[in-house]
């Protein structure tokens, strides 16, 4: 068994949000190269390491030298590399000359083969193997280029004279192979064994014996848990012991764990403490409070049982000490003014109404081509009172709810805190005595989740989420500001997804009550292009945010549906709320035995039709009297019996009713293909099968274009 190998790179403070993907980027580049180039196996598992003022790895295995080894270098074609009479080109010299050969030298290892019937040359190379030392030297260097650096540092080293570049500046070097010392250099740093502890509690100077002894050394005489992820599980037992000794919680998980990511991001031996506050800070909102621990302090603030904040918070210090009451002390007095802070903003932001705040949004530019802030709402107004007038919603309070939206934008809360804007406007909403509704809706317009849209409270939030994302996607579309590959500085595929999860709660609500869904995404964007300023956002803009939004949906679809259904359904664009449900019934239709049968004649239809509108001889209405043979005579019957039944099934928004009636239709469609030439020589006959197969056609794909489905 070879040694491990030890690469430490010890530094300034890292950057906190950044130290988990330095980490891992360090570890990987590094284990790669080496892999490469033959010094480890391609199995081998590093472990990586990262702490507030290191990147190390740890590599078992390492060989001390790579071995050597054979490699065919494509070199050119062979029409190239040798003229007419078959001697050597200059081409090929220069070629050599840069493999640092003469064609002398490569005389023996020159070969020429055929790929794919065309001759090429190439050369045989003999690579030796090289000492660790130089292959580390490569690797380091190749690993420390490809950091994900938020940001480059310049600083000069100790001679005074040389600037190097690197995230932090670099301090010292470990490089162990096993016991022995690997003699690399980088950022002006030799390597040695010397690393260094906790900048307060451990040993400064640590001097390690070999790689695999250093995480140890490091614990045990530097107080240093090097490892992000062993020092992350730790914290999290102790927040979670301490929070459940206080009969507490830490609230949930999905927003306690980017704080956990960047508090071990700032200790290298955490210990967490508790810490209060006075209850009064408790009658600010409790968001302003849990944003100004967390996100100002790194504290983690406790909740009790139904999710209410306590005045009590957690701390993760970087020494562990026997008494801790000047850390704790001194951590309650920093919070104190921080949430003194917030309670004066509070307090001040309530002697102003909203509505007192809204010539103040014409100050605000929303985009330079689309107005004001103040503008954005009159616009956000209207369409909101179309919404709600077409759902049978609260007009005045969904008006209402529009014209105060965004008036939290000059607030002293919001302008220290932005991601509170639309809560506090809420807060002060009902702080006012305003319905209660319209508190809500102004307080949900960025956080509506799946809520019950049969309650006409919730459906005023979904009024004013609606119309803000609708007019946020006609305007920015309207402008050509339009989503390119990974590029969305507007945020439009976020917004289209909430305009869809909208629609979609508007069908779990009719599903409920039965009742249908009055409002489309057609005529909403017709309506809500109509409320900017005349000539801003041309006509074409509906389709384009349509097919925007319907793609999508699309793509949001096909991570956990069958895709060929859900492109079957996608191509009609029906209605949103409609989408799922027609999904989930052609699924339940794939799978009945008539299904590919069906799907392949759909198609077959589909082809046909087409061609005959290309040369003009579609269309005309069906006359049963032309019907001529048995089978398109039986197909007629079929399709007068299954019609009243697809439709009704359509009607009540059964289509997996509306496509098992289809069955039906098998025998009597597979009939009429075997024994019914469509392109009949009498123009008329003709003429009166395609109108019959268009019926079909267009009773087949009442709920999806079923011809996707065919293979």
């Amino acid at each position: 068994m070879n040694p491990s190998l030890l690469v430490e790179l010890f530094t300034e403070e890292l950057p906190p949000k950044a130290l988990s993907s330095l980490g891992a980027s360090f570890s990987g580049s590094l284990r790669d190269e080496l892999i490469a180039a033959g010094f480890a196996a391609a199995s081998s598992v590093a472990k990586s390491f990262a702490t507030p003022r290191r990147l190390a790895v740890l590599i078992p295995s390492v060989l001390p030298e790579s071995p050597s080894r054979n490699e065919t270098k494509k070199l050119m074609p062979a029409k190239v590399a040798f003229d007419a009479e078959g001697k050597p080109t200059a081409a090929l010299q220069k070629r050599l000359e840069k493999e640092g050969l003469t064609l002398e030298q490569a005389t023996s290892q020159i070969e020429r083969k055929t790929d794919a019937g065309v001759e090429n040359v190439y050369l045989k190379l003999a690579i030796p193997g090289v000492k660790l030392a130089q292959g580390l030297q490569t690797a380091l260097e190749k690993a420390l280029a490809k950091l994900p650096i938020p940001k480059v540092m310049g600083y000069q080293l100790t001679d005074g004279t040389t600037t190097v570049s690197f995230v932090r500046p670099a301090h010292a070097l470990v490089a162990l192979h096993g016991d022995a010392i690997v003699p690399i250099r980088i950022l002006g740093l030799d390597a040695g064994r010397i690393t260094h502890g906790h900048r307060f509690q451990g040993v400064k100077d640590i001097e390690v014996a070999a790689a695999d002894a250093w995480e140890e050394a490091l614990r045990a005489h530097g107080k240093v848990i090097a490892s992000f992820e062993e020092r992350k599980a730790a914290i999290e037992r102790q927040l979670a012991a301490k929070a459940s000794a206080l009969g507490a919680t830490l609230g949930p998980v999905e927003s306690v764990a980017p704080l956990l990511d960047e508090v071990t991001a700032l200790v290298e031996y955490p210990t967490v403490y508790m810490g209060e506050f006075e209850a009064e800070f408790l009658a600010v909102p409790q968001e302003c409070l849990i944003l100004t621990m967390r996100a100002n302090q790194k504290y983690f603030p406790l909740f009790d049982t139904v999710g209410t904040l306590t005045n009590k918070f957690l701390i993760v210090s970087n020494m562990e000490l026997p008494d801790p009451k000047n850390i704790v002390e001194g951590n309650q007095r920093v919070v104190r003014p921080r949430l003194a802070d917030a309670r004066f903003f509070f307090d001040t932001d309530k002697k102003v109404k909203l509505a007192e705040r809204l010539p103040q949004l014409a100050s605000i530019v929303f985009h330079n081509k689309l107005g004001s802030q103040l503008e954005r709402v009159r616009r956000i107004e209207l369409i909101a009172e179309f919404v709600a007038a077409k759902l049978g919603a609260p007009v005045a309070e969904a008006r209402e709810a529009a014209q105060l939206a965004k008036a939290d934008l000059t607030s002293n809360m919001v302008g220290e805190f932005p991601e509170l804007q639309g809560l506090m406007g809420g807060y002060y909403a009902a702080h006012e005595g305003r319905p209660k509704a319209v508190a809500q809706a102004i307080k949900d317009q960025y956080l509506l989740r799946a809520n019950d849209l049969s309650d006409p409270g919730n459906l005023v939030s979904a009024c004013l989420y609606l119309a803000d994302r609708i007019e946020l996607l006609t305007g920015m579309f309207g402008i050509g500001n339009v989503p390119t590959g990974d590029k969305d500085p507007f945020a439009l595929r976020r917004a289209a997804l909430g305009a869809i999860s909208v629609f979609e709660q508007l069908g779990h609500a009719r599903a409920a009550s039965s009742n249908a869904v009055a409002l489309s995404l057609d005529e909403l964007l017709a309506f809500a292009r109509e409320t900017f300023a005349a000539g801003l956002v041309p006509e074409k803009t509906d389709a384009a945010v349509t097919a925007f939004v319907y793609e999508r949906y699309r793509n949001q679809l096909i991570t956990g549906l069958d895709r060929a259904a859900v492109d079957a359904v996608v191509a009609l664009t029906p209605p949103l709320h409609e989408i799922v449900a027609r999904v989930k019934a052609v699924i339940a239709f794939g799978a009945l035995p008539e299904a590919p049968a069906l799907a392949a004649a759909n198609k077959r239809i589909r082809n046909i039709l087409k061609k005959a509108q290309e040369q003009k001889g579609a269309g005309g209405a069906l006359n049963a009297a032309l019907l001529d043979e048995p089978a398109e005579k039986a197909l007629y019957a079929a399709l007068l019996v299954q019609e009243p039944l697809v439709e009704a099934s359509f009607a009540t928004h059964d289509y997996a009713g509306a496509l098992k009636s289809l069955a039906g239709m098998r025998d009597a469609v597979d009939e009429f293909f075997d024994r019914v030439m469509v392109n009949a020589e009498d123009p008329a006959l003709r003429a009166n099968r395609l109108a019959l197969l268009s019926r079909l056609e267009r009773l087949m794909n009442r709920v999806a274009d079923i011809s996707m489905l065919s293979s």
